[in-house]
């Protein structure tokens, strides 16, 4: 029997068995059920998450989950943004990640006590387990996420 992770959807749930030789060889899955690009979310960057959504795709994720804190005006947010990019393909099917604009999400912000920007959260299981405040290095972020990853 062929060795497989399973993937669950980001926009419909559904659980696919996806054989790890596809994932190794770096072509990308879909999903079963809505045909969606399954692992890295939309087209291969981070998901947009809003104060509606953080529940469902943040907290109650099955991989951890790493939370750009960020808003439009902010300059150091749009230096880490590539960064933020760049990890969610690299570590997809590990690692989701997502973005959260504070201004639309005063909610979420408020409840993380998000008072500097940009701000990275390390979530796993619902629950907070790292957090990175300013624009550090990829290398650092990458280390500092490594811990949380399978």
């Amino acid at each position: 029997m062929a060795d497989f992770r399973m993937v669950r959807c980001d926009v419909c749930g559904a659980s696919n068995r996806v054989p790890q030789s596809k994932i190794d060889r770096g072509l990308q899955p879909i999903c079963g059920r809505c045909k969606t690009r399954l692992g890295i979310g939309n087209g291969g960057g981070p998901l947009t998450v809003t104060d509606a959504t953080f529940a469902d795709l943040v907290e109650r994720a099955p991989l951890p989950v790493l939370v750009d804190a960020w808003a439009p005006w902010c300059g150091p947010c749009r230096i880490i943004a590539p960064v933020v990019d760049e990890l969610a393909a690299e570590m997809a099917g590990r690692l989701r990640v997502t973005k959260l604009n504070v201004d639309e999400n005063p909610m979420t912000a408020s409840r993380f006590n998000l008072r500097s920007i940009p701000t990275l959260l390390v979530m796993h299981g619902g629950r907070e387990v790292d957090r990175i405040v300013g624009a550090l290095p990829k290398a650092e972020i990458t280390r500092r996420l490594q811990r949380h990853v399978a």
